[in-house]
């Protein structure tokens, strides 16, 4: 049954994993909102994970006959796809003294807080730029999908958005790009998410426009809004200052990317019967002065429709 870690969690018993579940959601917009196709089992003794499903590349359509004439016939067009699931995470160390020694943060809290931020990190990166022909250890991501399909927009414009004075002279321009640019998708995205300048100048245009609005989460955790949909920064690659979302360097532009999340859109792939989320933490109750501690996922993600998500090129921000 298709889950969302919100869910996930309701069938952990143990407080821990409880725990480490409400971390990720917390770390991030997409951890807590994608919702997870847990059906994928092992086969070939366990060496392949691979979900397979067909993604629709263009749109249904309809017309008009007179009596006696018959319909052009047309056909949706449609392509089959697999992934397979990736896994990712992270380990530490700790030598048994230091796990004893108190203080504010429990040492052990503290590493497996830190990797479950790098390994929440690792994943919204792989989901905007993963390319398994780079890295075959990874999944493959939004920004492959989209590069050259019909919800990939203005390619060749740039819209300057980089100072103050040019958003007050470009924001409608903008708005009635991003406008066009969200219609183009089959149904009001979950999420408009881009790198922290994208989403500051996203934000001044919202409030040049009296769009902008802000709620908190369940965590308590700030949400902001442009008229009904979320926008999200995506923040930093792991272990890095490194944007997700990359700004040209050259020309200062930068990409938004816009996601319906659904099993009909854009959804994330687990294993059938397991927590998407994994933990070991050190057993310093048997011999051995340093123990070691993971964090782990199986997960891969699926665009089901290209229509699903989009990506808004060429804006410049500095």
């Amino acid at each position: 049954m298709p889950v969302t870690l919100a869910e996930a969690k309701k069938n952990v018993q143990d407080d821990l994993q409880v725990g480490v579940i409400d971390e990720f959601q917390k770390s991030s917009f997409i951890m807590d909102n994608i919702i997870f196709d847990d059906c994928v089992s092992p086969t070939g003794g366990g060496a392949t994970l691979t979900y397979g499903y067909t993604r629709l590349t263009t749109q249904p359509t309809a017309a008009f006959r007179a009596i006696n004439t018959e319909y052009t016939p047309s056909e949706v067009t449609k392509q089959r796809y697999t992934v397979d699931l990736k896994v990712f995470g992270g380990s530490f160390e700790i030598d048994r003294v230091i796990s004893n020694m108190g203080g504010i943060i429990n040492e052990v809290t503290l590493q497996m807080q830190q990797k479950i931020k790098a390994a929440s990190a690792l994943f919204s990166d792989t989901v905007i730029n993963g390319d398994s022909a780079v890295d075959a250890n990874a999944f493959d991501g939004l920004d492959k999908a989209l590069t050259g399909s019909s919800t990939e927009f203005n390619t060749d414009s740039v819209i300057d958005l980089s100072t103050s004075a040019a958003v007050d002279s470009n924001y409608k321009a903008f708005v009635d790009l991003l406008d066009e640019f969200l219609m183009q998708l089959d149904g009001t995205p979950s999420m408009i998410a881009g790198n922290t300048k994208m989403i500051a100048k996203l934000r001044a245009v919202a409030r040049r426009m009296g769009m902008y609005q802000l709620t908190k989460n369940d965590f308590g955790q700030p949400v902001e809004y442009y008229g009904a949909v979320p926008f999200v920064d995506l923040g930093a690659k792991p272990g890095s200052n490194s944007p997700i979302v990359s700004i040209d360097t050259d020309t200062g532009t930068t990409s938004l990317y816009a996601v319906r999340f659904g099993l009909d859109g854009f959804h994330a792939v687990s294993m059938a019967g397991v927590a998407p989320v994994q933990t070991w933490l050190p057993d310093f109750k048997t011999a051995g002065a340093v123990k070691k501690g993971e964090v782990e996922m199986v997960a891969a993600v699926a665009l089901k429709a290209t229509k699903a998500a989009g990506v808004f090129r060429k804006i410049k921000v500095q």
